[in-house]
Order: C-alpha cells, then structure tokens, then sequence
C-alpha cells in the first residue's frame, strides 16, 4: 500500500473521534457520503477512494510522459502537502485534504489516469501529473463537438500576386513547416474509421488533449452540501487546495528537447516568433494556433492585421504632417503674429480675473508657428482618409477572419461546441419551462431575479462612470485655479522680450500639467476599476465563457471610454467655447471663469493632450508589461537556489513561470481597442497618431510573444470564433470617429474662420483687399474691448501702459461704440453657417463611401465560400450516406427476409 492511501485510511478512521472536537468534520464525513458523479455513480465507500500512483523523478528533466515513458502528461496539478502546512488549523488541513482526495478519486473514476510526484525543490509540493487514455479523448471529443479531420482539402488554389514578395518576410518553412489542410467534422465514435487517422498517439494534438482534460477537471465534484454541488478545478485553486493547474510547455526556450519524442514547438515559436530579430517578419498563426489555441492565435492575427494597416496610414499620416512642416514658413496669419507691427502692437485682454495681466500677441508666435502645421489642409484631407481607411480595415479584417474561422475549424463554433460555464451549472437550483423543447431545466435565477441582477449591475456601471465624471471634473477645476496661480507666476511683460516667454505660456503650463495629472489619475482608476468589473459580472452570472468576456468587455470599454477620452473630448468641444467676452465673462461653478483658448485655438492643446496619455500609457503598458513577469520569475529563480545543483523536471520549471490569469488576452485587446480609438477619434489634431501606434504595436507583438513564450505558463488551448464583443466597439468608434474628425476641424481648428476670411472677407464687400488674400487675418478675427467697459472683479491689479484705452480678445463681436457692440458680428454668424454646412458635407460624403466600401467588398471571399461548401458535401456523404447505406442494407434483408417467409409452398 502507497503513502497515500495509507494516509487516506489514518485519515478515515480518525475521523469518529475527532467528532466531538470539531464539528465542521462531520460535515466533511457528510460530503464525503453525498458526492455523486453523474457519468459514473457514486463513491460507495470511504475506504475505496482511488488515489494517484507514486513514483520517484527519474531525472529526465525533458520528458513529457508518466514514468513508464508512454502516457503523455496532458495536464499538471500542484498541490501543497497538507501534513507540511503550518500557517493552518490541523482541522483546515484535513478539510483540504479530503476533499482533495475526492476530487482525485472522482478524476480516476472519470477514466483520467494520474501519477504523482514530489517536488525535487520544495518537498512541500506535490505534483499531480494527468493523462487522458484514448477512450476518455474519444467521448469527450464526441461531448464538445470538436473538430477532426477528414481527408486532405483537394481544392486547388491559386497562388497570390504578391506572394514572391510576402515570401521575404515569412518564416523558412524548412524550420516551420506549413500546416496541411484538411475538411473536417465533429467527431463522432460511430463514425471513427471515417476520419483520417494514422496514428492513435497523433490523431489528437497536446493542445486539443489538454482542452479536453480542462473540460474534464471543470466539472469533476468534490462534494455536495445541503444540496449543493461542488465541483471544478477553479473553486479548488481559489480555496488554495491546488496551487497551481496548468499543461505542459513542451521544452525549454532557449534549447531544444532532449527528448527524441518532443517536436520542440515552444522553442521554435521563441526563435521565430518571440525574438526581437523578427519584428518584421509574417507571424506563424497555424503555428501559434497549433500551439496556444484558437482564442491566442486569433488575437495575434488581429493584431498583426491592424498593425499591417496601420502602415498605410502612418505613410499618409507622415505625409500630411510634412506637407504642414513644409507650409509652415508660408503660414500668413502666423507671420502676423509674429511680425513686431502686427502682433507687437496688438495688445490683448487679461484671460483670468484680477491677477492676469494685459499681455502682448507676439507671446504665442512659436506655438502659432507649431499650430500651422498640425493646423493644415493636409490634415483635412488627413481626416477624411482616415474616415475611409477605418472602413477598408474592418472591411478586410472580416473577410480574414472569415478564412480564419473555415482554417481553424471554428465556423459553427459557437452552435455546436461551446459549454455551459461551471460556476453556472452550480447555482441552476430553479425549475423553468422551456418554450421550444416544453421542457423542464434548471436555472440559476428567477426572472425577478435576473431584473434584480441587472438592475444592480447597471447602476454600478453608472455610479462608477460617474466617478470617473467627477474625476475629470476635478481636473478642470485645477486646470482653472492653477491658471490662476501661473498666470500671477509667469507674468509677462507687454515687449515680451523674456525668451520663457516664448515657450512656457500661463495656458501652455497649466495643459501640460493637467495632461500629466489627468494620466496619473486614469491609471489608478482603471485599477480599482478594473477588480469592480469582475466582481459586477461574476454577479451577473453569464452563462457562458464568451457570454462572460462579452458582459466584462462591454463594462470595462465603457469604463475606458470615458476615462480616457474624456479629457480630450473636454479641450476639443467644450474648452473657449463658452467664455463670454472681458466685459462679461462666463463662470463655471459660479466661481472659476471658463478657460479660454489660445489666438490660434486649442488644436495644439489637444496635440499636446494625445502625445502624452498615447505615449504615456504606450511607455507604461510595456514597461509593466515586460518587468513585471521577468522581475516575479527573477525572484522566484533567486529562491530556489539549488536549481542550479538539481536535475528538475519540466514541470517544476513551468510551475516556476507567472499565471495569465483568468482573464487571459483580455487586457491586451482593451490597450489595443483605446489605441484605435486615440488614432481614428482625435486624428485630426494629431496625423503623427497612426506612426507611433506602428511603432508600438510592432514592438507589442513580439512583447505579447515574448511574455507568453518564455515567461507565463502554457495557456489551456481554447476556441474562439472572432474577436468577440470588440467587433461592435471598432464598428462603434468607426462610426463616431466621422463625426469627431468633422468637430474638431469645424470647431477646434480655424480651418473654416481663415477659409471663410479667405473667400468672403478678405475683399469687398466686407474686406479692403482687391485680391483673395490672408492678410490682414489676426486683426479681423480679434474683437476689440474697452478696458474701461471691464467690471470691479474683472479689472486686472497690473496698472495700464502706453496710454491705450481698448485691448483685444478671441472672438468675432462688434467693437464698442457700435449700436450692436458686445455682439456677434455677421463674420460671425457666416463661420457658424459654414462649420455646420462643412459637418453635413464631410460626414454624409465619408459615410457614403463608407457605404459603397462596405457593400462592395463581400465579408467571406469567394474562395472560402467554396472550402465550406466542399467540406460540408464531404461530411454529408462520408458519415451520413453510410450510414443510408447501412440502413438500407438492414431493410433489404429485413425485406427479403419477409419474402421468403411468405412465399407459398409447391405443392
């Protein structure tokens, strides 16, 4: 008899004794009677419970199979010994270790095969190797509907145009071989010699094994208590009775297997993939799929689609901001601010109560010169083709996920195969009627209850969006005091001969250091935020794994929607739009007077609002991203020192490796998702976003690639048909990104005040000039004030220089002395006419094109319409005909059967 069942029986027969003590132990004995296994019937016995086979490590660091060298390890559970354990009450540790014990028993009873081993580090840990026979992959490939194939696709297909070039960038396929393509159909055991098998040990792959075996571990029970059962492999590592479940990396990443049996992929994704030397080659998606998972790969190949398109927009984006450099120097209105008699003589109003002074025009030559070249018509024509671009990724990205989805056999995924999430299954206690199959099932909630569920989760989103509100409303109050307070610092004189004076302006300090308050606040919000999502949809109980990411993924965007793009929603729409004029300004709080923009607008402010949260949260996702898991690995390599003098096992060192966690590539979608919303939403003000989102998303790969390959456990392989509830979100900000575009050059820039000046007020009747011109621009667009029209609160403390009695100010209203002074002036009310004439146009032009894009390109290609069609001709006639066939051969023996009995007798 083992030491384990040995320890099982002591425990057992203990256990009578112990009542009296503790009574939380009778409760345990009671759960020990009451587990019951659906498939298999129940434990009959306490003393029969099945447990693991011992053996010792045979110093094969590389082998990926049970002692005996022919049972692969499918999956790996570690455990801490319970007899070892100090921190918890003797009767904790035998609760642990009982139900434990059962979950084991309830795993061999299910037809799993497991082998246990102790740690050669740490003899605490006990590791709990796990194999599938054949049998058990067989009936559970058959449960979860999983795909295998047939025979060879014998399509013939035509090579790309362009595939002599993409061959530079692909991987050799001497190192890598191409995947062989094959039609295939969910497995049935009935129809096994229909399916293309040439090896038992092959036919299923370590990835779909491992999936399998998860499924499995899900769904095993480890008790049952006043009738409610108790299972899964989640509900034990969050208890701590297993520390650590995961499958098996095959070999290390920095050599290859010395196991003759091991085809050393993760080694090979490392060199090909995951090295920084490759960051312009074509990623391995069979090869990653083959590996990880459908739910991995596909995020990989999104990425690395959106990064490839991101390239024709940086080209163009790079263009648009050139053609502004190289216009800069022809810039008339900028020329007027900074030219000495023009701007040098213009004096304009103090922008704060009180403490703000009168302050010269040519203060803000050098950020008029900046504004020109962001402020452009490059970055009109900029704007409307990224309003197309946007239409042309998601078009083409449909159309590849579409092969994708025929490729990886995922294209009825979410019909046939997808399971009912565990910690549902637990809590279906109430008895509805089913209206299609008039039924009756269980379900976790009543309807009342489901209203109570929603109602409570709807109101946390919104209280927290609100939070979030406030937040950015906190940071505009300080953007309002501090200007104050900079203002009074940074005083300038009227000749502005200080050289600060050029660059560090009362509006360029206050925006710079909001930006970077406002950063600081997002990230610790998006912490907090991030564990009350989880908490909201695990109450929310979806039923499925992707019902769950999408409940999750919606909350959480809404979340960062409003959290990042708030703040730059504010300076683009709402910032100088409302401040009245010097004689009467607008208050905000009834306390803080609004903030004005600069003479040339507050297009550079948002430039400057996008370059330091874009850069800012690219710097520290990355950081966190690659330190984090090196630092957490370091410390756990420097604590078990006799590494270096030990033979260890291959799945002590991935247990040495960092978890993904629950929600695996979630977070990495999210960062890419508000990325896509910084470069299409805001690219008007800022055509230098699709660059460095290139450059990012280049070095993301291969950091995603990295992280996964050398740092994190092996993922359990999972399906996914798409990218989920993130289709809708890019088809969303796509849609929004028209009209944003359309805003910000309408409101946010002077593309139309200097274009309306240009064609309407630079020559008569409303101009002097005899030509279309843009001189003489400042001086139109800048209203004049009485500085003796100021009010007791508004009046600057700075005394009056040069004996001037007006000074000027942003706006276009009549000057004083006018019947109408203080009012909108008719150039006024023609910019207002013109912004809302050039919105319609953009966005019904753009949208229109959208259309005709959206309606040309078909969302599955012709060729992959062709490959369904085929395989699913070949499924009917290779497992339904025999089966015709079968039957028909039956009836015609029956038949004749029949004949022979009733045919008369010679008589």
């Amino acid at each position: 008899m083992n030491v384990e069942n040995q320890d099982v029986l002591l425990d057992l027969e203990g256990e009578e004794e112990e009542e009296d003590d503790d009574n939380d132990d009778g409760e345990i004995v009671l759960e020990l009677n009451q587990v019951i296994i659906p498939t298999y019937g129940t434990v009959p016995d306490q003393q029969n419970l099945h447990t693991p086979e011992w053996v010792d490590f045979d110093d094969k660091p590389d082998s990926l199979f049970f002692k005996d060298g022919q049972r692969r390890i499918d999956f790996v559970l570690v455990y801490e010994d319970e007899s070892k354990k100090i921190a918890h009450k003797r009767s904790d540790r035998k609760k642990q270790k009982r139900k434990r014990q059962v979950y084991e028993s309830n795993l061999i009873n299910n037809g799993l095969q497991l082998e246990a081993t102790r740690s050669v580090l740490d003899e605490k840990l006990i590791f709990v190797k796990v194999h599938a026979p054949w049998e058990v992959l067989c009936t559970y490939a058959e449960v979860m509907h999983i795909k295998m194939p047939l025979q060879h696709n014998d399509l013939k297909t035509r090579a790309s145009a362009f595939s002599w070039f993409s061959r530079l960038f692909r991987v050799d396929e001497n190192i890598i071989k191409p995947e062989q393509e094959f039609f295939t159909a969910p497995f049935q055991k009935e129809h096994f010699s229909n399916f293309y098998i040439q090896d038992k040990d092959t036919f299923f792959n370590p990835a779909t094994r491992s999936r399998i075996v998860h499924f499995i571990l899900s769904r095993v029970e480890y008790a049952t208590k006043n009738n409610v059962k108790k299972f899964g492999i989640n509900k034990l590592l969050d208890t701590g009775i297993y520390k650590a479940a995961f499958p098996l990396h095959d070999s290390s990443f920095r050599h290859l297997s010395t196991d003759p049996n091991c085809p050393s992929e993760r080694y090979l994704l490392y060199r090909e993939w995951a090295h920084p030397k490759n960051i312009f080659k074509l990623q391995p998606l069979d090869f990653i799929r083959k590996y990880y998972g459908e739910k991995i790969g596909i995020y990989f190949a999104w990425l690395g689609f959106y990064t490839n398109m991101l390239t024709v927009a940086a080209v163009v984006g790079v263009g648009c901001f050139l053609y502004g450099c190289l216009k800069k120097d022809n810039c008339t209105w900028s020329q007027e601010v900074c030219d000495p008699n023009i701007g040098g003589n213009i004096i304009m109003c103090p922008q704060c109560d009180e403490v703000c002074t009168y302050w010269n025009l040519t203060i803000t030559c050098e950020s008029s010169k900046k504004l020109c070249i962001f402020d452009s018509y490059g970055t009109l024509v900029f704007a409307v083709f990224m309003g197309i671009w946007v239409t042309f990724f998601l078009e083409f990205w449909k159309r590849r996920q579409a092969e994708l989805e025929y490729e990886w056999d995922t294209v009825e995924y979410l019909e046939q195969e997808e399971q009912v999430r565990p910690e549902y299954e637990a809590r279906c206690t109430h008895v509805v009627m089913n209206e299609i199959t008039q039924q009756e099932e269980y379900v976790p909630y009543t309807a009342c209850g489901k209203c109570v569920r929603m109602t409570f989760c709807t109101s946390a989103i919104f209280f927290w969006i609100l939070l979030i509100i406030a937040s950015v409303v906190g940071i505009i109050v300080y953007r309002l005091s501090v200007f104050l307070v900079f203002s009074a610092k940074l005083s300038q004189h009227i000749s502005g001969t200080e050289a600060i004076s050029k660059y560090l302006t009362p509006q360029m300090a206050t925006s710079v250091t909001a930006s970077l308050i406002s950063f600081v606040v997002i990230m610790i919000l998006n912490i907090v935020y991030e564990k009350v999502a989880i908490l909201i949809t695990d109450f929310e109980l979806p039923r499925t794994q992707t019902d769950y990411e999408n409940s999750l993924t919606t909350k959480m965007f809404l979340f960062q929607f409003v959290n990042y793009y708030s703040s730059c929603f504010y300076i683009a729409f709402f910032k100088g739009k409302f401040v009245g004029h010097p004689g009467s300004p607008v208050y905000w709080l009834g306390k803080y007077r609004n903030e004005e923009c600069d003479p040339g607008g507050c297009l550079l402010e948002l430039t400057t609002q996008l370059a330091i949260i874009v850069g800012g949260k690219a710097i520290w996702n990355n950081i966190q991203e690659m330190l984090l898991p090196l630092v957490k690995n370091l410390i756990g390599r420097y604590s078990a020192a006799a590494r270096s003098e030990k033979v260890v096992p291959r799945w002590e060192h991935d247990y040495q490796l960092q978890p993904i966690g629950k929600l695996g590539l979630f977070y990495e979608y999210l960062e890419m998702v508000i990325q896509f919303g910084f470069v299409t939403l805001f690219v008007a003000s800022f055509p230098l976003a699709p660059l460095l989102a290139l450059i990012n998303n280049m070095l993301e790969i291969r950091l995603d690639a990295w992280k996964l390959t050398t740092q994190f456990r092996r993922l359990v392989p999972q399906k996914a048909q798409d990218i989920g509830a993130w289709q809708p979100i890019l088809q969303g900000i796509a849609i929004l990104a028209v009209v944003t575009n359309a805003l910000i050059i309408a409101f946010t820039s002077d593309m139309i005040p200097r274009l309306v000046y240009y064609w309407s007020f630079s020559v008569p009747p409303y101009g002097s000039h005899s030509t279309y011109t843009m001189k003489g621009y400042i001086n139109s667009t800048l209203s004049v004030f009485n500085i003796s029209d100021f009010k007791n609160a508004s009046k600057p403390f700075s005394p009056w220089f040069r004996n001037q009695t007006t000074c000027r100010y942003r706006d276009l209203r009549y000057p004083p002395g006018h019947q109408h002074q203080y009012e909108h002036n008719i150039y006024y009310w023609h910019v207002i006419a013109a912004k809302l004439a050039f919105i319609i146009v953009m966005e019904h032009v753009i949208y229109f094109v959208k259309f005709i894009i959206s309606y040309v390109i078909p969302d599955v290609s012709q060729k992959t319409k062709s490959k369904v069609k085929r395989e699913k001709y070949l499924t009917q006639k290779l497992l339904h005909e025999n089966d015709l066939k079968g039957v028909k051969k039956n009836m015609d023996k029956i038949i004749k059967g029949a004949d022979s009995t009733f045919q008369p007798k010679d008589e």
